[in-house]
């Protein structure tokens, strides 16, 4: 099994929308955690489901949320590059 690993980019990201969802609504900010949490043990359990998008970047994309989980599978461990809102400017998805 994959050992789940964040970069601190993807940290903030995934912070910064729990925050505003929660300013939202604290129901649906606990639906998006939970998303989240389920797309990433789904890419835990079979990580090269997902389309390769950009050189080794794969990216999974949220069902009822506009994100995509920015992942790359490395020997033992995934990377968790980013958790990327999908209308943010895609020339910055990969940095």
């Amino acid at each position: 099994m994959y050992k789940i690993v964040y970069r601190p980019r993807a940290l903030e990201e995934l912070e910064d929308s729990l925050r505003w969802y929660g300013e939202k609504s604290k129901k649906v900010a606990e639906n998006f955690k939970e998303a989240i949490k389920e797309k990433i043990e789904s890419i835990k359990e079979s990580p090269k489901q997902n389309p390769k998008k950009y050189k080794n970047y794969y990216e999974a994309k949220l069902k009822k949320y506009p994100f995509v989980i920015i992942y790359i599978v490395e020997d033992e461990r995934i990377l968790i590059v980013a958790i990327f809102h999908q209308k943010r400017n895609p020339k910055k998805k990969y940095k």
